[in-house]
């Protein structure tokens, strides 16, 4: 990223290294400079001394909290001994990726005084988002992000009609191509524990073998000719042979693949054919929610439980259909 920073090969008090680093920045006309100090505990007292050094050389005009939201409830107590060493002006949670909700998060808000501005949601720099207080709130309630997940995909570029998608469907066709443009546009939104934590009832479930098989399914499909890709019936033992070299996986896992698609393509000619029968837009948004739970016991069996069956997922549908509306 080519971002300049400032280090010292002799000095070793991270007060005064701080504070030459803030007065070069300074001389060269930064407008924003950011002291990173190492990660503390309450219980270190020294370290506490140190930050409070650090402070009172670069004279900061924001003091931000970095707080890891695994940490539970001990939060309030860790915050409170950040506050009375020095002015916290605000905070930013991070590691709301994984299993924690971030509860702790209100505890800092308390103990501090000071607001949450960010959160962090994964490693790269697209996981790094502004505060939202409903979206936060709903999470921690366990109801999800709808409305959060539609302007990803609308900030991802995602093709929510699929126009040409839907024409191939309308005519009975879907192929191995289709099936791997829906995949990448999935990977376009970001991790796919962000993305299925943005659903009611989600969090807490591990999606980590789910990516790694939508990965693996994808190295796989880039290992097909354009020919396997357009006409999937050409697939012999040979070719599957040679597609498990090709992509380094094992035969029994290119069969894998193609059986979940051979169950994607039948459930998606039947809501076609259904949505053609009741006079209903050809598009796979108006999917019933059976056939949709179909889907999700096989990609994973937690999640249709987890949502509250299929009276949840009809519910959630309505949502995401309701928030759609709401984007254009």
């Amino acid at each position: 990223a080519k971002i300049p920073f400032y280090g010292s090969y002799t000095e070793t008090d991270p007060s005064v290294i701080a504070g030459d680093g803030v007065a070069k920045f300074k001389q060269e006309g930064y407008e924003i400079i950011i002291v990173d100090t190492s990660g503390r505990h309450r219980q270190e007292g020294a370290l506490f001394e140190e930050m409070e050094q650090i402070a009172q050389a670069t004279e900061p005009d924001d003091i931000v909290f970095v707080m890891d939201s695994s940490i539970g409830q001990a939060a309030h107590d860790q915050a409170k001994a950040f506050k009375e060493k020095v002015k916290v002006g605000s905070c930013i949670i991070t590691k709301l990726d994984g299993h924690a909700k971030g509860g702790g998060a209100l505890s800092a808000v308390a103990a501090t005084q000071a607001p949450i501005i960010h959160i962090g949601t994964g490693e790269h720099i697209d996981d790094f988002e502004d505060f939202e207080v409903k979206a936060f709130v709903s999470r921690l309630l366990g109801k999800g992000n709808i409305a959060g997940l539609m302007e990803r995909m609308k900030e991802a570029d995602v093709d929510l009609e699929g126009a040409e998608m839907m024409k191939r469907l309308a005519s009975g066709q879907w192929t191995l191509r289709d099936m791997r443009e829906q995949f990448q546009a999935v990977m376009k939104m970001g991790p796919l524990s962000n993305i299925m934590n943005s659903f009611p009832g989600m969090q807490g479930l591990d999606f980590r073998e789910s990516s790694l098989r939508i990965k693996r399914w994808m190295t796989i499909m880039d290992s097909m000719t354009e020919g396997e890709l357009d006409e999937p019936k050409v697939m012999s033992q040979s070719r599957v042979l040679r597609i498990a070299r090709g992509s380094g996986y094992f035969p029994s896992e290119v069969i894998e693949l193609l059986e979940q698609f051979k169950m994607m393509q039948t459930t998606m000619s039947k809501t076609m054919k259904m949505n053609k029968k009741h006079g209903k837009q050809t598009d796979v948004r108006n999917m019933d929610s059976h056939t949709v739970a179909q889907m999700m016991q096989r990609m994973n069996p937690q999640m249709l439980q987890h949502l509250g069956g299929v009276n949840g997922l009809d519910a959630m549908m309505r949502e995401m259909e309701k928030e759609e509306k709401k984007l254009k």
